[in-house]
């Protein structure tokens, strides 16, 4: 199978930063979908697992945590799905990633896709809506009877641009501040349903011009350790503050003491990367993201696609990403990966239903 795909950890305006590599078509395992890949998105990790270092790696590894796509092939196991869905997921960082013509993944990190949205559109929200879920109703605990304010650090991004829409769906009570800088970048999470919007770079003082000094709830996408001050400063007692963001210095803990505020982290791979008990939660919780897209309640992040998966547009994808400026997701078509005469293997076929 055609993949895009690394050997070397290289800077994004190398030209062999990525390379078109030729694999064996993977065979499922007993609890996996065989998905070809239609489209794919690509997400701050993507970048992240890139970044420049010495190690080479002995065969071509694939990156990618976002896509959608058909079930060609499903293993034994296999229950929830058969062959010809359409779904979509993120996937498992220990595993060959969604920048190939086929992919491997868990059924129980799986979900039908949205019917409402186009490949591409679909493909940027999985990683996404995992982590943004996982952070408000898991992490922090929020519920429909929540009350409060919630502040979302980077609500241009990815993560922010579904965390608020998921706010605003199931969170009637809570009022949701996010934080924006520029007026394209304001004027999206406006769209997307923030009551308000303040600059992160002047946090408390864009927080006291709209008459807050106190919020209930922090969800941290980016910069965990720049906000550190404000976001110890600004959290009520007994408040709540996650990041999904991490920091090369340690951050000062006692500064949540006084207050007895509750920290925690989210990573939206842990499920998969430790095989928990509980891996279908991120099944089940994609399902609900697409049936509330279906019903209209959840739109698209999509702001810019990239026609077709090659070495060249996947490093531009991630220099775009690295510029920051990036609002909303990145998309990349991948069909053109797709190789017509290739025989993909069918195991267990008819063995599963959904």
């Amino acid at each position: 199978m055609k993949a895009i795909a690394l050997t070397h950890y290289l800077p994004s305006d190398h030209p062999d930063c990525f390379i078109e590599a030729d694999l064996p078509a993977p065979e499922p395992g007993p609890r996996d979908l065989l998905v070809r890949v239609n489209a794919v998105s690509v997400n701050p990790v993507d970048v992240k697992v890139r970044a420049p270092k010495a190690k080479v790696e002995p065969t071509p590894r694939v990156l990618g945590w976002d896509a959608v796509g058909e079930v060609i092939a499903i293993g034994s196991a296999v229950t929830g799905f058969k062959v010809g869905d359409r779904v979509w997921y993120a996937g498992d960082i220990s595993r060959p990633g969604s920048n190939a013509a086929l992919q491997l993944v868990d059924e129980r990190i799986v979900a039908l896709a949205p019917q409402r949205l186009s490949d591409v559109e679909a493909a940027t929200l999985p990683l996404t809506a995992i982590t943004a879920w996982e952070s408000l109703f898991e992490r922090i605990g929020l519920h429909d009877e929540s009350q409060g304010r919630l502040l979302i650090i980077g609500g241009a991004g990815g993560v922010g641009s579904i965390a608020i829409q998921l706010a605003r769906r199931l969170l009637p009570h809570v009022e949701v501040i996010a934080t924006a800088s520029r007026p394209e970048s304001r004027d999206w999470v406006m769209s997307l349903g923030a009551h308000k919007v303040v600059n992160h770079h002047h946090l408390p003082a864009s927080l006291a011009e709209e008459g807050i000094d106190r919020v209930d709830y922090i969800f941290c996408t980016n910069a965990t350790g720049q906000h550190w001050q404000s976001m110890s400063d600004l959290i009520t007692p007994f408040g709540h503050i996650c990041t999904i963001a991490e920091s090369a210095e340690p951050w000062d803990m006692s500064l949540l003491k006084a207050k007895s505020v509750t920290f925690s982290q989210e990573f939206m791979f842990t499920r998969s990367l430790f095989k928990t008990g509980d891996m279908q939660r991120q099944g089940n919780l994609l399902g609900e993201v697409a049936h509330m897209v279906d019903e209209g309640l959840v739109r698209t992040t999509l702001t810019r696609t990239l026609a077709r998966l090659t070495p060249a547009s996947l490093a531009e994808a991630h220099r775009i990403l690295e510029g920051g400026q990036m609002i909303g997701k990145l998309a990349i078509d991948s069909r053109n990966l797709h190789n017509q005469d290739a025989k993909a293997p069918h195991h267990g076929a008819e063995a599963g239903s959904r």
